[in-house]
């Protein structure tokens, strides 16, 4: 069976967001879907000693209401600078076992000045997907011309790349329940079952899970989750 598995363009993502890539056949990037105000689009949390942090990117959106993610322009004129997450990286992972493997890529992305939040999402996530070994093709829902919305919208996009079976994270369960067309489409709908790996995070005596997923990269010294 082939399976397709659609996604918003997180900041930072978490493990479970490359468990259903690594699941995947072909893993669609939505970038048409509308932009959520701090959503997880333009925000996510790690952590230091004294607990999580939550890093959102600075975007222009005023008088935007109905923008697309993928025309999210980051605002430069904010006070909150990109190079403050940097920053805050740096701090709160300068003691993990990988620091000096991971941060360098860090660096790099961070140093590029993306004026799209879509460009710098995508350079995060492919770092992510390099670094866990994770071969599935990424395409741009943009790309294929999607009619509807919401499952409609699903099932159109299995349906353009030849997929039969659709995986789902578990966080659109209700919506897709109250209107579950796959069925009649002949696609497989699949929840995504994912059990959230512990580990030693560096300088912690205790663990926050779910964090992005340069977390699990700096504190894990052969990533396999």
């Amino acid at each position: 069976m082939k399976t397709i598995v659609v996604m918003q363009p997180t900041y930072l993502p978490w493990l479970g967001y490359f468990d259903l890539m690594r699941n995947s056949d072909a893993f669609v990037i939505y970038d048409c879907a509308q932009f959520a105000k701090r959503s997880w689009q333009q925000r996510n949390r790690i952590r230091n000693m004294n607990g999580e942090i939550m890093l959102t990117v600075p975007v222009i959106s005023k008088g935007r209401y109905n923008q697309s993610i993928k025309d999210v322009k980051i605002d430069h004129l904010s006070s909150i600078k990109l190079t403050n997450h940097l920053d805050t990286i740096r701090f709160s992972y300068a003691r993990s076992l990988n620091f000096s493997q991971l941060f360098p890529s860090l660096e790099r992305i961070y140093s590029k000045g993306h004026d799209s939040l879509l460009g710098l999402n995508m350079d995060l996530i492919e770092l992510g997907r390099e670094r866990l070994g994770i071969k599935t093709e990424i395409i741009f829902a943009s790309s294929l011309d999607v009619q509807g919305g919401q499952v409609p919208a699903l099932i159109d996009i299995c349906k353009k790349l030849g997929g039969n079976r659709y995986l789902s994270p578990v966080g659109s369960k209700v919506y897709i329940d109250a209107n579950n067309l796959f069925p009649g489409a002949a696609i497989d709908l699949k929840y995504q079952e994912f059990h959230h790996p512990r580990y030693p995070q560096a300088g912690c005596t205790d663990f926050i899970s779910h964090l992005a997923f340069i977390d699990y990269l700096f504190n894990v010294t052969a990533p396999g989750f």
